[in-house]
């Protein structure tokens, strides 16, 4: 189970995960996204989120995704976190336009 959440910046970022916590969701299990790697790291250490890794994704893709362009990579990565491929597309045209996307996952027992 996740939510996913179009942001315009790192306030809202903030805002969203502390709401997110709050109801239930761990650190461990958000994730954030940005066109621009810089700011997406950025936004990852200031928010204390998680990095997609070899965890979420597998070794064959986290090394594909070194030859991958930053589309492919971001729509991999939220695919991995089990976005359909249609979602992930429909997301990384909000990165496009300068948004964040913020991807809440939650396992279920």
């Amino acid at each position: 189970m996740y939510q996913v959440h179009v942001i315009e910046n790192g306030v809202q970022a903030k805002e969203k995960i502390d709401h997110l916590l709050t109801s239930g969701y761990s650190k461990e299990n958000l994730y954030l996204f940005a066109h621009d790697k810089n700011r997406s790291e950025h936004l990852t250490e200031n928010t204390d989120t998680e990095g997609i890794g070899m965890k979420e994704q597998g070794l064959l893709d986290s090394v594909g995704n070194m030859f991958k362009s930053r589309g492919d990579e971001l729509r991999s990565k939220m695919s991995s976190l089990g976005l359909s491929k249609t979602e992930a597309e429909q997301y990384e045209v909000d990165l496009d336009k300068g948004k964040v996307v913020l991807v809440a996952s939650k396992e279920v027992n």
